[in-house]
């Protein structure tokens, strides 16, 4: 059985705080480097770091190319020491 439905107008959230578009979608931001790696292939190394994105848990850090996270988040890497390679890093420092 359907009740009706009584809106309580304290309840709405303006969407310009939570940074949606008109798509109702929104762009995550990354908050802190976790880790990095370097992978080596027969020709070249690629350097891989993990990122920590906002409204996330440590679990669900991603693993994203170093250069690409340059070009797109200068703040991330300026007076900031990324951590040294190892899973454990992050362990380490707590």
């Amino acid at each position: 059985m359907m009740k009706k439905c009584m809106s309580d107008p304290s309840l709405i959230i303006p969407t310009e705080d939570i940074g949606i578009k008109d798509n109702l979608s929104y762009e995550e931001i990354p908050v802190q480097i976790l880790d990095r790696q370097i992978h080596k292939l027969r020709t070249k190394e690629v350097a891989s770091i993990k990122v920590l994105w906002r409204n996330q848990f440590v679990e669900e850090a991603t693993w994203e190319a170093e250069e690409d996270m340059k070009k797109r988040y200068t703040h991330l890497f300026e007076s900031r020491k990324i951590p040294n390679q190892g899973t454990n890093s992050l362990l380490s420092t707590l």
